[in-house]
């Protein structure tokens, strides 16, 4: 096979020769992203966009790589977008693309606690090789699948990661709570996922964060201290960190999720949402 180009509606589309036009069209993560930039340069025709006088152009997208996961399932993009205005100028417009994750806080309370000063927060230490590590701190996550709701997939990863059974039902959608009252920018509808985007210079990941708060036996919560977790046939190898939830910003201070989740937790409770 050899790499192959497309034009579609007024841009060009370079396929390298392991990717198939179909399934670049039907991949979950590309089209959330085609979706909302569509949007974001359709918007820019209201004369009260800051970009209105010289609106941005998509013209053209040069797929560089594709990574696959197991079964051929399409995993992660890298490629290139020409976004640039007919005067010629551009914006940087390289992607990693990986689609959504989903993260979790799980707050745990012994049954025999006087004051909130008492709560811990689940913490997981694993491999992250791009971050060059044997023991990332972190709270549980995980990337969304094909084929649940991202409230599912929290419950789905809270049960793989720590081995606690949490209902959908139980879980709360922390940042769609607190972008409930989020404005839009002038001349632009909201075209962004009710998320965290951790690196949206480079990636489209975006990651709702949900809270989890469950009241347990002081004993079952010292017991969970180093326990061994995670899907081993997935390659996970993960251990627990119990530390009290006053205490999460240090010891998971290298986590932009860790810390989103802990700002908007914080947020929300000063204003009363939770």
């Amino acid at each position: 096979m050899t790499d192959s180009s497309y034009v579609l509606k007024d841009f060009k589309i370079h396929l390298p020769s392991d990717l198939e036009e179909n399934q670049l069209a039907n991949f979950p993560a590309y089209k959330t992203w085609f979706s909302a930039l569509t949007k974001s340069l359709n918007a820019q025709s209201s004369p009260k966009h800051i970009f209105h006088e010289s609106p941005y152009k998509l013209r053209s997208i040069a797929v560089q790589s594709v990574d696959r996961f197991g079964g051929g399932r399409l995993g992660f993009l890298k490629f290139k977008a020409d976004v640039r205005t007919d005067d010629g100028e551009t914006l940087p417009a390289s992607v990693f693309m990986r689609g959504g994750s989903v993260a979790m806080l799980l707050v745990l309370k012994p049954d025999d606690a006087k004051t909130d000063d008492e709560e811990f927060a689940i913490l997981t230490t694993q491999p992250r090789i791009p971050a060059g590590t044997f023991s990332f701190i972190e709270i549980p996550a995980g990337m969304l699948d094909d084929s649940g709701t991202f409230s599912g997939a929290a419950a789905k990863e809270i049960e793989e990661e720590t081995g606690l059974t949490i209902e959908e039902n139980e879980l709360i959608n922390m940042t769609q709570l607190a972008l409930q009252s989020e404005e839009s920018i002038e001349g632009e509808e909201q075209v962004l996922q009710d998320a965290v985007y951790p690196s949206p210079g480079g990636s489209d990941e975006f990651i709702p964060i949900f809270l989890a708060r469950k009241t347990m036996p002081r004993s079952q919560i010292e017991e969970m201290q180093g326990k061994l977790t995670g899907l081993r046939d997935h390659g996970e190898k993960i251990s627990l960190k119990i530390v009290k939830l006053k205490d999460v910003w240090k010891a998971a201070g290298r986590d932009a999720k860790t810390l989103s989740a802990i700002c908007i937790y914080d947020g929300l409770r000063r204003e009363g949402k939770l």
